[in-house]
């Protein structure tokens, strides 16, 4: 038995690790070592740090007489461990010509094959329940920084005059997008969170029941059509739709509209991961903020789901994950028009939650502790994935969280109202 779960391991710790470097195949080495804003790591250093987390907490800890690649590693690729010891600033990642892209090829050869190693020839380490939860933990945060590695080079590449392809644009993304109509959840309790023998981030537990009114969601994601009217209509100038803290911000844009957005001789275009295009009306928008979200929903007479609200309308509409939905395994990076209900994949969904524990929230033990405990302030949460997103790191109760103005990821609108 035990035999056979690592045999599992290695093959899905190969395969994970590869679709980090297969998403890297069309970058120029230049492409590796930009860092735009803050926001926007090198994608070399996603590809070192996530290297650095396998080696640092698992081969370090289990492997007998394992030498660490460069000792040096743990100063360039700690993201924000405190317990780990200092770090480049993550404003700094940019400045560091060295280690190159290829010394960082290597350093990945090299903890894979000292990785897959340990998992062959001591595989009893698998009952150990720190150990087994280490590794898993490694493998679902290098899913996150492949998301994090398509969403970066996006900004990267979209912030080039040149406004460089990354990937051929598939056929089968054009059509028109149907009318929204509403599905409606009668008032109860609900439980919400992880509940089972899975994986799931301790941001997800404890299990627990809520009570939420009589409400409906929107059965699609909100079009780039239906924002244009919303800015059309002067969205972006009309203080009475905005938050206070959002209708500064919304003040300060160069250009009133989603990020990517460009207007050239009164038609509007955006930059999509196929290169710059005119604006397709029928496709989901994205790369919105919260406030802009919010203004929207505003603007509509309508509002933005809870958290809760969103759980409860996915777990009633899906057993699970859909085949239909649009995740970075299609290849597509760029959201569809509806093909379905969209509450997996597209877009992450702005909710109206602002990120907090949950009732008895088990933080992780350690320095895993510092995953997610510790950013549970002025952060609002997102659900359901993203065309970025990898198809088996996704679930109903998963809990993304952004700030408030941030955009550069795949963030849309599905709206919502009380009954």
């Amino acid at each position: 038995m035990i035999a056979t779960v690592a045999t599992n391991l290695r093959e899905r710790f190969k395969t994970i690790r590869q679709q980090t470097e297969t998403l890297c195949q069309p970058l120029q080495t230049e492409d590796f070592v930009v860092q735009p804003i803050v926001d926007v790591s090198p994608p070399k250093w996603h590809l070192g740090h996530t290297t650095w987390f396998f080696e640092n907490f698992l081969l370090v800890k289990y492997a007998n007489n394992y030498q660490p690649f460069n000792l040096d590693y743990n100063y360039f690729f700690n993201s924000y461990y405190e317990s780990q010891g200092p770090r480049v600033l993550r404003s700094n990642r940019g400045n560091m010509t060295r280690p190159s892209v290829a010394d960082i090829f290597r350093y990945r050869k090299h903890v894979n094959e000292h990785l897959e190693n340990l998992l062959e020839t001591k595989e009893q380490l698998l009952e150990n329940e720190e150990f087994a939860l280490t590794l898993e933990v490694g493998l679902q945060h290098e899913q996150q920084h492949q998301e994090l590695l398509v969403t970066d080079l996006k900004y990267i590449l979209g912030n080039n005059p040149l406004f460089p392809m990354y990937h051929e644009k598939k056929a089968g993304m054009a059509g028109e997008t149907r009318l929204a109509g509403w599905r409606e959840f009668e008032n109860g309790l609900h439980e919400i969170g992880h509940r089972g023998d899975g994986f799931c981030w301790d941001n997800e537990l404890t299990a627990h029941q809520v009570f939420l009114e009589d409400f409906a969601v929107q059965d699609r994601l909100v079009t780039n059509g239906e924002y244009l009217e919303f800015m059309q209509d002067g969205g972006y100038g009309r203080h009475e739709f905005w938050l206070m803290e959002g209708w500064e911000w919304a003040k300060t844009l160069e250009e009133k509209a989603p990020l990517y957005w460009y207007k050239i001789e009164g038609e509007w275009w955006n930059y999509t991961l196929h290169g710059f295009e005119k604006l397709n009306p029928h496709l989901p928008v994205t790369h919105l903020s919260y406030f802009e979200a919010d203004a929207f929903a505003n603007w509509k007479g309508l509002r933005l789901p809870t958290e809760f609200e969103w759980e409860i309308a996915c777990k009633l509409t899906h057993s699970s994950v859909p085949a239909e939905a649009n995740f970075v395994e299609e290849r597509l990076f760029h959201p569809t028009v509806a093909n379905g209900t969209q509450l997996f994949g597209d877009a992450w969904e702005w909710t109206a939650s602002a990120y907090l524990p949950y009732p008895r929230y088990p933080r992780f033990k350690g320095a895993l502790g510092e995953y997610n405990g510790k950013f549970m302030v002025n952060q609002m949460v997102l659900r359901g994935g993203s065309v970025a997103t990898p198809r088996s790191h996704i679930r109903a109760t998963y809990r993304n969280f952004f700030h408030t103005d941030k955009r550069w990821q795949f963030t849309g609108i599905r709206l919502a109202k009380s009954l």
